[in-house]
């Protein structure tokens, strides 16, 4: 082993784990993005949004938007994922100030647990009351049809990994946190209501998270199906386990790309999938600019 890696190993292995985590605190890094965020922008949003593949043109009806790209971000992750363009959007959106996340990161991309999660920390940290999440997803519902809207009600967690597990800031929120609510039942009334009242068909269930980014087998959608999963992705569970570690409100959708029934299963092309997000995304941008100002006034 070179001089300088074995010096630096046995210098890791001297400080402990607690140490190393110290010196490369997350809060410190948190703390500089949003420095460096609030220097561009001098506004506090109220609400946050996760646009998910094939879900970013929300962001285009954004008004008077402000853009900061995930490079001009100190410590913010980059997005290598087709379709999420890498850049935070701020404005106005159904009269209220929001930030959205127009670019996401997946631990198949090789991302960390904080570093899929930073910037949720980041936008609470900002100031949101609230977070919006919204990802593509497959129907493991047999009563779903692609371009369904579901309103997620719980999830399962099958990606290998918690964004919670190390040091824990306490400032933040606890070690164990409780999970009994996570997607906020006066939210998800709020946006059942809604919907109805534009007309809108949104259905409801449990989404898992796997951790990709290769699609499943036939007996994985069968497994995944027989454990109560209603849709199956590959994002949203890490983001939402840290929005309840900091108290933050949630809501999340999904929109049903393809469905994956193991006895009529057929292929499903990435292009497939993005065109039927595309397809559903004006209802769901309407039904979130519906509610915006609803969940403002909570």
């Amino acid at each position: 082993m070179p001089v300088k890696l074995e010096n630096h190993v046995n210098s890791m292995a001297a400080k402990g784990p607690g140490d190393v985590m110290q010196s490369e605190s997350i809060k410190t890094r948190v703390s500089e993005a949003v420095r460096s965020i609030q220097q561009r922008v001098s506004n506090q949003p109220v609400a946050g949004i996760i646009l998910g593949s094939g879900l970013a043109h929300l962001a285009g009806k954004i008004e008077n938007p402000v853009v900061v790209s995930y490079d001009d971000i100190p410590h913010f992750p980059q997005s290598t994922v087709e379709t999420h363009h890498g850049r935070l959007i701020f404005g106005m959106l159904g009269g209220v100030f929001v930030v959205a996340m127009q670019g996401r990161f997946h631990a198949y991309e090789g991302y960390s647990g904080d570093k899929i999660t930073f910037g949720v920390r980041v936008m609470k940290e900002l100031g949101i009351k609230s977070l919006i999440v919204s990802n593509a997803c497959g129907g493991l519902n047999p009563g779903f049809v692609a371009g369904e809207l579901v309103c997620i009600t719980d999830h399962i967690n099958l990606l290998g990994m918690n964004p919670l597990r190390g040091h824990n800031e306490e400032s933040w929120g606890p070690r164990f946190v409780d999970m009994k609510e996570c997607y906020d039942p006066a939210l998800r009334s709020m946006a059942h209501k809604t919907a109805l009242e534009l007309g809108i068909r949104l259905a409801s269930g449990v989404y898992v998270a796997v951790a990709g980014p290769n699609l499943e087998t036939r007996a994985e959608y069968r497994m995944l199906s027989r454990m109560g999963a209603d849709m199956v992705g590959m994002s949203t569970v890490p983001e939402v386990i840290v929005a309840r570690h900091m108290d933050l409100p949630v809501l999340a959708f999904s929109v049903v790309t393809d469905m994956c029934l193991p006895d009529n299963l057929h292929v499903a092309t990435f292009d497939d999938i993005i065109a039927v997000a595309n397809a559903t995304e004006p209802h769901l941008t309407r039904l979130i600019t519906s509610l915006l100002p609803r969940i403002a006034s909570l």
